[in-house]
């Protein structure tokens, strides 16, 4: 990409995060048909975006980065933009789901370490242990809750079979592993969560898991995995195979497994801002006919932030971009009512009519409000997160 334009877009983008008087955007502008800001100083400013993000440095995710269906289906919920309220998916998360994301602003998606996996057998039943790495979970964000899902395939069965409504279910045992298997002995575990599922139904099943990571993340115990178990009435070994999607090994396709394999999610908050739930007012204003008023007062302008534009696309999941609006306009002397001003901007004003030395009022945002933004950490985890002051709903002279 032209070092100029991302420069220009950089720029811009931290003028409407970070906020500021008039005047940065139009010399910005200027700067877009002259020499660019040095590599140094451009990087420095990116990092201090990052940085806004929680992010301590450019992610950089390989191709090979697979994003869960689900992480996009959470995306298109909880995305802020009205655009998308009325095309949002039914059905399509669980009540965990929903539930979770009452008391969270971040969403944090993980795959098993594939190396860990182990397969037991014992008694009829069939059980795995998986390992989650959740040490990318920062320090700062409370873990409220989290959820293992797994998916379960439509399991034909034979007439006489289906009759008997024993043989028709098969129970999903979720696990903590206390203490791990040593020599010949069985892990301690803890029953986390159950279901009684029905052969011939293919879904997804969200288990919480809550207690175990709220252990792991918040209280210090280590992080010694789940276990999952089938329990069949048959007795049946090949009944954990045929049921439940949990090896690579059972699955025709690379990419199906990759889709399919359990997922881990944490449902977390940092203490900025408002919940993934929340839905205030988004963009309100866009569509309303302003006070008629002279074009260079201050007001709102509008400004499509292209993340393609600022280099982070290979990063950010979704959106491609949105709505950022900028403020910009003079504050003159008298102050109109539609100028939205404080009493110190008043005053200030005043005094600048008669003291040049004294500067004019601001135009600066005084009403903002977030987005969602879906993206691949500097770990390569898949991330849901709500940012606030993301979007200029209102200008005024400050």
């Amino acid at each position: 990409m032209d070092s100029v334009v991302r420069a220009f877009m950089i720029l811009l983008f931290g003028q409407v995060l970070f906020g500021g008087c008039t005047g940065l955007i139009p010399e910005i502008g200027r700067r877009k048909y002259s020499s660019p800001l040095s590599e140094d100083i451009l990087n420095t400013f990116e990092l201090r975006l990052l940085s806004m993000f929680g992010l301590k440095q450019r992610p950089n995710p390989s191709k090979s980065v697979v994003v869960p269906q689900y992480m996009i289906d959470l995306f298109t919920v909880y995305s802020a933009n009205t655009e998308q309220k009325h095309s949002r998916p039914k059905g399509s998360l669980g009540r965990n789901s929903q539930r979770s994301a009452s008391r969270a602003n971040t969403i944090r998606s993980f795959h098993n370490d594939e190396s860990a996996e182990e397969l037991l057998s014992h008694g009829g039943k069939m059980s795995q242990r998986f390992l989650f790495n959740l040490s990318s979970v920062p320090s700062e964000e409370f873990v409220t809750s989290a959820e293992l899902r797994i998916y379960r395939e439509q399991v034909m069965t034979t007439t006489n079979a289906s009759r008997n409504n024993s043989t028709g279910y098969h129970r999903i045992n979720i696990y903590e592993v206390m203490k791990p298997a040593v020599c010949s002995k069985e892990p301690i575990t803890r029953l986390l969560d159950t279901r009684l599922v029905q052969h011939s139904l293919s879904k997804w099943e969200s288990f919480d898991v809550s207690p175990a990571v709220v252990r792991w993340t918040t209280e210090g115990h280590t992080n010694h995995g789940f276990v999952v178990e089938v329990v069949h009435p048959s007795h049946a070994e090949g009944d954990y195979k045929r049921h439940v999607r949990v090896s690579r090994s059972l699955h025709n396709s690379e990419d199906s497994w990759q889709q399919m394999r359990p997922l881990l999610l944490t449902f977390s908050h940092d203490g900025k801002g408002h919940m993934l739930h929340s839905r205030e007012k988004r963009q309100a204003r866009r569509g309303s006919k302003p006070k008629k008023k002279h074009k260079a007062n201050c007001r709102r302008h509008s400004l499509y932030v292209d993340f393609s534009d600022v280099g982070w696309n290979d990063w950010i999941v979704a959106p491609p971009g949105y709505h950022a609006f900028y403020c910009q306009g003079e504050c003159p002397f008298p102050l109109a009512d539609h100028l939205n001003s404080t009493n110190h901007a008043i005053v200030q004003t005043l005094v600048n009519s008669v003291n040049s030395n004294i500067p004019k009022a601001c135009c600066v945002p005084t009403d903002l409000s977030p987005i969602s933004l879906l993206y691949l950490d500097e770990y390569e985890k898949v991330v849901l997160k709500n940012y606030q002051d993301m979007v200029v709903e209102g200008c005024g002279c400050r």
